[in-house]
């Protein structure tokens, strides 16, 4: 399995911690975000990452160079000139990432103790295009699956935005994405019959739209695990309490 980190967001929901430096680079419980996806990403097996760049892209690259690429096969996909957000941002990394075996995509400001080497197996056995963590916590966009976790749309509460349009959510489980998942290469197949590789695009309508047309599932992970976003203020606290006195 390859992996991709995003690292390319502007971390405007950090300043003033991002006025000096890339999100990926805000410390948390003594370590830099990236290097604590590296890390997980080396414990399950990964060898071959491509990391995404663009706010203060020069400091990320020279952080990964400065560590000797951590013992790994790092790639840089710098998108300094334009972000290109999610969908974007792995469509211009395909280079990297096709093959015969399915990649892990993970947020840089994800910190978490999953087991990604479980995530990996559930995919490869479902047979799925796309495998999504997700959890039941609260929030205004879902994910909605049938009874089998197949991915059959997504909503904003809030907003009342439906997608695909007109389906019926009455008997759907609504559920939270957690910014980790893996894809196996027919769905960078789909996204290449769709997008080029300049077009600036968010993955999660994209599977919404294509869901209908290929197998996307969502995984509960069986055993319990710690989660948290840290591209808040509050929230890289709560992350700093709770994995401050833990080895992910």
């Amino acid at each position: 399995m390859k992996g991709m980190i995003f690292a390319a967001g502007l971390g405007t929901r950090l300043r003033p911690l991002t006025n000096d430096r890339p999100k990926a680079l805000v410390e948390v419980a003594g370590k830099p975000m990236l290097r604590h996806v590296i890390e997980r990403f080396k414990q399950a097996g990964i060898s071959e990452i491509v990391v995404n760049v663009h706010h203060f892209a020069d400091k990320i690259i020279d952080y990964i160079r400065d560590n000797d690429y951590f013992g790994v096969t790092i790639h840089v996909s710098d998108e300094r000139d334009y972000l290109l957000d999610t969908g974007g941002a792995i469509l211009k990394a395909r280079r990297w990432l096709d093959g015969n075996e399915p990649f892990l995509v993970h947020n840089a400001d994800i910190m978490t103790n999953l087991d990604l080497v479980a995530l990996e197996r559930n995919h490869i056995d479902s047979g799925a295009a796309a495998t999504l963590v997700v959890s039941p916590r609260e929030t205004s966009r879902y994910l909605l699956f049938d009874a089998n976790f197949d991915l059959c749309g997504w909503t904003n509460v809030k907003t009342g935005e439906i997608l695909p349009q007109g389906i019926d959510t009455t008997h759907m489980d609504k559920m939270a994405f957690g910014g980790i998942h893996i894809l196996s290469p027919d769905a960078i197949y789909r996204l290449l019959s769709t997008f080029s590789d300049d077009k600036k695009f968010s993955i999660i309508p994209f599977y919404a739209k294509k869901c209908r047309e290929i197998k996307i599932r969502g995984y509960l992970s069986p055993t319990p695990y710690k989660w948290v976003d840290i591209g808040r203020p509050e929230t890289l606290a709560k992350a700093e309490a709770i994995f401050s006195d833990d080895t992910l």
